[in-house]
């Protein structure tokens, strides 16, 4: 820890970062260093129309604001990690600490979700060098399977966006990785910082004679973590080797990780007693644990090929191929069932028949809690293969562009949920009964293929207008096979047919750029709702499947419109939105049980605005971004949030999100080669799940339910950063997160504290009696890391 405090401490009197621009001149520069070409390639801007081809269009010809992160911004996250990065950097674009891991962040953009949380209804769509990484069983990101060394650029596209593929709903987030012709030599990455964090990153270019060109990449992670238990590993491979030619560029990628993650999970925050609040263990110690273990391993093996050939002058074909295999292993204790269900219907106040409980009926003996599991260590086996391919044609003839092409994927997935008996230690460990052996509590075996062309042109009606138009028909086929302590269920499939329109305007207007565009895009159910829709049998989040009624596809319509203008050096950007999901999928409770299963919800909206500013002044950079989100349920419904029924209505929040964001920068070029800068980001409170009624407790007489305020409150956090660049080649850098040490929380949930005051709740006569309580995922203290980096 000294080492750490040393470093860490010599480089926070010169507290900066990089700046997402251009790095200005400096004595220490030379025109060896990579620096000197940031210029040129800032200003070489393409965005792909679709994510798996080579050719693309000029941004300022979209009809939606898409942002962008370059190599020297996201090389500016490796001291902590890529969602920390995009959730600083772009607007929208928000995270919920509920694991409390930094590479399983639950990461959402104008409200829609990219997230490793099996079971979360995900509305982004993740690719990286054109392979889909959103995996088939959920639709989950495992953002520590990403190649952040080998990162070269980052375009967040909004809206539905047909051409993006299914689950496109809110948005899409495009990964293209570095290669050895545009980034040739060597640079290595080394920070440390509070908690035992460690890491490297290194990256190798090479670019050879007659246009053969090689990339690898590397990165290793290690921390104890800031909370007690905490502590994760991983580390990832990427190669990547190619040609470019005359006519025709080829390139072949092999990705390989593995990773060891240990999530926390949510603290009790404080509980209902008399209507009074009773603190919880969040109060008492935010680095606490309220039970472990919750450990996932991933692994992660793929290969990817991609050709393109110039048919002639401004058209273009590519075509590119994958296979990816992945493996995902959990450990994870929880409460007992039939402890949970006897607990939770206490603080419910019913009995199993619905009848009201008296509440000396929830006292039991010693002896009869002795003969209880009040725990069950459940572990998952996640096996994941898939492949695909896709073809794509652009031609670009007297300022109209015109792109037709398919895709093809298909993937097979095989799981199995285990589940054996334990008991708590008294540190709120979960051990495993050596009398009880593992029974297989469910088990899926599933296969997906989905197909689907389309079209797109982008028309000069005038020398300021374009008009840019898409469609995309999806065919997608979803089946699979359950196994439950029945035995196994008969096979099902199921069929998805959509087609899926896009059509907007740019007008060119002196410096300003208005646009307009109306999207509509699909997303069909994932095996785990599918495997969990029947109310006759229900199931418990987030697994545990029993039977697969049809359920119909998500339709995300998005209509925006806005205003752009400015260039690299200032300028400014104005979005309104609005995206409205129909037959949305959601959970829902299955009678007085404490089971539930996914169904169809009528519809849901997210609308808002985002507005961003950035400018240059001599020596002086700033930026400035706000964004307004309105995210409701839009029909009457019921929602099961594991703990309480929801009644919900046209207005209703959706948990988890914040309606207003505030991230500001402001960076001085303090002397040559040294930056030194701050940034803000601020958050509104945001609705606890299981609380969006405002009521705490369920309760069939109205007037008995319990209302109260249990939201999660917003939060202001102030982060430091400085560069220096000592000599040519060299950089040194230091990041001080939550400088003010401020005590905030990203998420809330209502649930049963089966550890008031730290222990293990038995309800005998004359305890403490189980009540609700809201539960958060708390926000990481101040924290230092600092780093050096050599080029070469």
């Amino acid at each position: 820890m000294s080492a750490r405090v040393v470093v860490g401490g010599a480089l926070v009197l010169a507290l900066g970062r990089a700046a997402a621009g251009p790095e200005l001149p400096s004595a220490a520069n030379t025109p060896e260093t990579p620096e000197a070409e940031e210029p040129q390639i800032a200003r070489v801007e393409v965005v792909g129309v679709v994510p798996f081809a080579d050719s693309g269009g000029d941004p300022r010809l979209l009809p939606y604001g898409v942002q962008t992160l370059d190599r020297e911004a996201l090389r500016d996250g490796q001291g902590g990690n890529l969602v920390a990065t995009m959730a600083r950097r772009l607007h929208g674009v928000n995270v919920n600490e509920i694991s409390g891991s930094p590479f399983q962040a639950d990461l959402t953009y104008r409200g829609f979700r990219a997230s490793p949380i099996l079971g979360t209804g995900q509305g982004l769509s993740v690719y990286l060098d054109g392979v889909r990484v959103n995996e088939p069983f959920g639709d989950v990101v495992n953002w520590d399977m990403l190649p952040e060394a080998a990162l070269g650029r980052l375009w967040l596209v909004p809206g539905s966006n047909p051409l993006y593929g299914l689950n496109t709903l809110g948005g899409a987030i495009a990964l293209e990785t570095r290669s050895g012709l545009q980034d040739p030599g060597a640079d290595i990455t080394l920070s440390i910082g509070e908690h035992g964090r460690r890491r490297a990153d290194l990256a190798y270019g090479m670019r050879g004679a007659d246009g053969w060109h090689g990339f690898a990449a590397a990165t290793l992670f290690d921390e104890d973590g800031w909370r007690a238990r905490s502590d994760g590993r991983l580390g990832n491979l990427f190669l990547k080797a190619g040609r470019e030619g005359e006519r025709t560029d080829w390139q072949v990628t092999l990705l390989g990780g593995r990773s060891r993650l240990l999530g926390n999970g949510l603290l009790p925050s404080y509980r209902d007693e008399d209507g009074a609040r009773a603190p919880g263990l969040y109060e008492e110690d935010r680095r606490a644990v309220y039970t472990f273990p919750d450990r996932t391993r991933n692994r992660l093996l793929q290969g990817a090929f991609r050709l393109t050939h110039r048919l002639a002058p401004g058209s273009e074909l590519t075509a590119s191929a994958y296979a990816r295999g992945s493996r995902r292993d959990t450990v994870g204790g929880d409460v007992g069932d039939e402890y949970g269900d006897y607990v939770e219907d206490c603080a419910e106040g019913f009995l199993d028949d619905g009848s009201a409980r008296e509440p000396d009926e929830c006292a039991f003996t010693r002896e009869q809690g002795a003969a209880l599991h009040p725990a069950s260590l459940n572990t998952t086996s996640t096996r994941q293969r898939g492949q695909g391919a896709s073809i794509n044609l652009a031609h670009a003839v007297r300022g109209n562009r015109f792109n037709v092409g398919a895709a093809w994927d298909r993937s097979r997935v095989d799981f199995a949920q285990f589940e054996q008996e334990a008991f708590f230690t008294a540190a709120r460990g979960v051990e495993g009964d050596p009398l009880e052996e593992r029974e297989p509590a469910s088990s899926v075996t599933g296969s997906a293929r989905a197909f689907g062309v389309y079209a797109a042109a982008t028309l000069a009606l005038a020398p300021s207008t374009q008009l840019t138009a898409s469609a995309r028909y999806n065919h997608a086929r979803v089946g699979n096979t359950l196994t439950t302590e029945d035995g196994p269920k008969p096979h099902e499939s199921f069929t998805y047919r959509r087609l899926n329109p896009a059509l907007g305007i740019t007008h060119e207007r002196g410096p300003l750029t208005w646009f307009a565009n109306i999207a509509q895009s699909n997303r069909v159910p994932t095996v785990i709702e599918l495997g969990c829709a029947d109310p006759a049998e229900p199931c418990r989040l987030p697994v545990g499947l029993q039977s697969d009624p049809y359920l119909k596809q998500v339709i995300s319509r998005t209509l925006e419109a806005g205003l752009r203008g400015g260039d690299v050096r200032s300028g400014f950007s104005a979005t309104l939105y609005r995206t409205v999901n129909r037959d949305d999928i959601l959970f829902g409770r299955a009678g007085a049980s404490r089971a539930g299963y996914f169904s169809n919800f009528a519809r849901t909206r997210h609308e808002g605005a985002d507005l961003g500013a950035h400018g240059q002044w001599g020596a002086w950079r700033a930026s400035a971004d706000y964004s307004y989100l309105r995210a409701t349920y839009d029909a009457d419904g019921t929602l099961f949030t594991g703990a309480r029924t929801v009644q919900v209505g046209p207005g209703t929040p959706i948990a988890g999100l914040p309606r207003h964001t505030l991230k500001l920068g402001l960076d001085w070029d303090a002397r040559p080669g040294l930056v030194l800068g701050a940034d803000l980001q601020a958050a509104s409170h945001r609705a606890t799940q299981g609380n969006e009624d405002g009521l705490i407790a369920d309760a069939d007489d109205a007037d008995d339910a319990r209302r109260a305020d249990w939201s999660v409150r917003g939060h202001a956090l102030v982060n430091l950063h400085a560069r220096w660049l000592p000599a040519p080649r060299w950089e040194l850098f230091a990041r001080v997160n939550n400088v003010f040490d401020r005590r905030y929380e990203t998420f809330g949930a209502v649930a049963v504290d089966l550890f008031p005051d730290g222990r293990l709740l038995q309800p005998h006569a004359g305890e403490v009696a189980p009540a609700h309580a809201r539960f958060v995922a708390p926000g990481a203290p101040r924290t230092v890391h600092a780093g050096v980096r050599y080029r070469f």
